[in-house]
């Protein structure tokens, strides 16, 4: 999504100075110190102070400066955070974050202060995931790379030649609120959303969304790592079977959103993050699962794990500043 924030004079230093990158996610904060050729510096995680909006720009205050001590920066390098959610072009404020205390805050401006108006940038976290993975990452070989973040949310980012692509709403990339193609009878409505309405994409193949499908089938609820320690292949258990029978489910769901975004971007790669990128059997199943619904002769898809990981989100942020303010690279 669109890289909004201060230039002033540090987009010619930031691709000659160390960098900073914070990832405000919906369960920890992470910073880094960046080298421009890629290696970390330093890096600090916090628990993110949930609910308390101010608390949260106080936080990433702290670990910038913390990042910067740590690895003896002085005061001063760019910053770029990676926000769940991102900022909408025309009031600069906050919107579509599932970390709802953000929403209609303008972190932007309230970070800036605390900053003392340092350089700063923000952007969406698939999109700083989708950045790090498209410049050295998984996805360093693609022309075009789809990004997706399945994790308590579900996000994406689209790199094109090494740009970010956005448009004038801010929202490039954003799948997770559309619903899910070609569903059968029993997922015509779908969950509630957070967002206000029923059956996005982000309520059936989150990690929370997979967790609640378990809970409608078995009535027993349980974490994903549970489901997948259930689903050992060896057993024949009917706690076994309902499991498998999850992460079918799951993997089905999966494969169709994925194909929507194929049909629209033709992305040569599409790399995988969040906590669900853990699931091996999804880099073996999906290519096969999403063929039928391409629309095209070749139904090949590459689908790869992301080589830095939980990373990646505060790599991309620190990388912004690699970014002309509409997402060209520089």
């Amino acid at each position: 999504m669109r890289v909004t924030g201060q230039a002033h004079h540090a987009d010619r230093q930031g691709l000659a100075m160390p960098s900073v990158g914070i990832d405000l996610g919906g369960t920890k904060v992470e910073a880094i110190a960046l080298h421009p050729d890629g290696h970390t510096l330093a890096k600090i995680r916090r628990a993110t102070p949930r609910n308390d909006y101010h608390a949260s720009v106080r936080v990433i205050a702290e670990l910038a400066a913390c990042v910067e001590h740590e690895c003896g920066l002085p005061p001063g390098a760019p910053i770029g955070v990676g926000i769940p959610g991102s900022l909408a072009p025309a009031t600069g404020l906050v919107q579509n974050a599932n970390s709802t205390w953000l929403n209609g805050k303008p972190l932007a401006t309230d970070l800036g202060s605390i900053l003392q108006n340092r350089p700063l940038r923000l952007a969406n976290d698939a999109n700083c995931f989708a950045l790090s993975e498209a410049e050295d990452g998984a996805g360093c070989d693609a022309t075009m790379m789809f990004g997706v973040i399945l994790g308590t949310g579900c996000g994406g980012g689209i790199v094109h030649k090494g740009h970010l692509m956005d448009g004038p709403r801010g929202i490039g990339g954003e799948w997770g609120h559309n619903p899910l193609p070609w569903p059968d009878e029993l997922e015509n409505h779908g969950p509630h959303c957070w967002c206000g309405r029923s059956g996005c994409l982000e309520t059936w193949i989150s990690g929370p969304g997979l967790s609640a499908d378990h809970e409608r089938a078995s009535g027993e609820k349980l974490t994903v790592e549970d489901i997948v320690a259930r689903a050992d292949p060896a057993s024949n258990d009917a706690g076994a079977r309902t499991a498998r029978a999850t992460l079918e489910r799951h993997t089905g769901r999966l494969a169709r959103g994925l194909a929507h975004v194929i049909n629209l971007i033709d992305p040569d790669v599409i790399v995988l993050g969040g906590g669900l990128s853990n699931l091996d059997h999804l880099y073996q199943d999906l290519p096969e699962r999403i063929a039928p619904y391409i629309f095209a002769d070749d139904k090949s898809v590459v689908i790869r794990p992301p080589r830095f990981g939980d990373a990646s989100g505060a790599r991309g942020a620190a990388r912004l500043w690699r970014q002309s303010r509409h997402g060209q690279k520089t």
